[in-house]
């Protein structure tokens, strides 16, 4: 069959294979619990309590927590200079604003950061029609102290370091999603987790869904794996996006 590594066989046999399929599936479904609970238990650092830019003014990390005590920050790829967001972290935004209400009644609250200046980011997230809370790290170091902005002029010649290793290519901006604490009782915002490139995959509603057909992802004849992404509303819906 065109297009996909399945072939065809009778009932039986599909039992067969989708059983074993099983057994791996509830392996790995251990194994994340296992992740999660060493997640849980990481310990926690005393970060500063930066000051953000969001639409309403100046606002302090631990004033993105609200009345909770847990945050999730999206480190979405959108330089000062540029007159859109990254339509991958764009393809990763579009699944968090009908979650965020119910990871509020855990204790937790999100937020979305970039280094272009709050103007565009209101402007962007408009037009993508996100209700999300978006801030904006321009005036502050929180997007290189977390790894994922790297200044061209950079006061040392060792590699910066993306997804705990020195990064090869050059990049100025990468995703990223970090998480916070802050102690109500002390004020203290502690960072807790940080996670890059393949480890955002999980985040991703699209690509959880995509995983369960045929033919996946459908990315192995791409330039690049995310080549076909577009921001949503700048798909041809009659063409989808193939590789020469």
């Amino acid at each position: 069959m065109n297009g996909i590594e399945a072939t065809t066989s009778t009932k039986e046999e599909w039992l067969e294979s989708r059983t074993k399929l099983l057994a791996k599936e509830k392996e790995l479904t251990r194994m994340k619990d296992e992740i999660a609970k060493m997640r849980r238990e990481l310990p926690l650092v005393e970060v500063e309590d930066y000051i953000f830019e969001a639409k309403d003014g100046p606002k302090k990390l631990s004033e993105l927590f609200g009345a909770n005590s847990q945050l999730i920050v999206q480190h979405f790829m959108f330089g000062p200079e540029w007159e859109e967001g990254c339509p991958s972290c764009s393809f990763w935004a579009d699944g968090f604003d009908p979650m965020i209400i119910h990871v509020n009644h855990r204790d937790a609250s999100f937020v979305a950061c970039s280094r272009a200046p709050v103007e565009k980011l209101e402007t962007f997230k408009k037009r993508m029609g996100w209700k999300f809370e978006w801030v904006s790290a321009l005036n502050n170091s929180f997007n290189y102290d977390f790894n994922v902005y790297f200044p061209k002029e950079s006061e040392t010649d060792d590699p910066p370091i993306y997804n705990y290793k020195p990064m090869t290519g050059k990049y100025e901006e990468l995703p990223g999603i970090s998480t916070f604490y802050l102690d109500k009782d002390t004020g203290k915002v502690y960072h807790q987790y940080s996670s890059y490139a393949r480890g955002l995959d999980i985040l991703n509603s699209g690509y959880q869904l995509l995983d369960l057909l045929p033919k996946g992802r459908d990315e192995k004849h791409l330039h690049f794996g995310m080549e076909w992404v577009r921001r949503h509303d700048q798909y041809d819906v009659l063409k989808p996006v193939v590789s020469n």
